[in-house]
């Protein structure tokens, strides 16, 4: 099983870079899976969702085994936020396994990917723009607290280095 991971800044374009990857490689003939951060991560716990995503996902698959996770699902407004387990996703073993969201590409599992892609589209101020647009005004302050949360971490983790860049600067 191959495994790539889109990684990049919130607002900057992954999903719908990883939709376009996940639909070509499906037209070649792959057997493709596409699992995102989204599911797992929350305002509260941006990065430390990690390990649940190791082992239901990342650990059955590359084992050979189908694994089975449980998204978060999101509910209430900005101010008044509460996230629940979904309904059980399945993931079958794939030809590919397609990571997309922030921290995807983390350190931790650098020797794992076969390619860690980089999705940076605009300026810090347009991708607050446009996930405002997408998740709601209310919102903005904690997406401007995110977007402070993935500039310490990506210069930590220092994820941009080991990606090969696909969109953006």
């Amino acid at each position: 099983m191959q495994l790539i991971a889109i990684d990049g800044p919130s607002g900057s374009g992954k999903s719908m870079y990883a939709d376009r990857l996940v639909e070509r490689l499906r037209q070649g003939g792959a057997a493709v899976a596409l699992v995102r951060t989204d599911h797992f991560a929350t305002w509260a716990r941006p990065a430390s969702w990690w390990p649940s995503l190791q082992e239901c996902v990342l650990e059955p698959l590359l084992a050979g085994r189908a694994g089975a996770y449980r998204p978060l699902e999101w509910s209430g407004t900005a101010r008044e936020w509460s996230v629940r387990p979904g309904s059980v996703i399945g993931v079958p073993v794939p030809d590919i396994l397609v990571l997309e969201g922030v921290t995807s590409a983390r350190r931790s599992v650098a020797d794992r990917l076969d390619r860690a892609l980089w999705v940076e589209w605009g300026s810090e101020a347009e991708r607050l723009e446009r996930s405002v647009a997408r998740d709601g005004e209310d919102y903005r302050e904690l997406l401007r607290r995110w977007q402070l949360f993935e500039r310490g971490w990506f210069a930590v983790d220092d994820t941009r280095s080991r990606c090969e860049v696909v969109a953006g600067g």
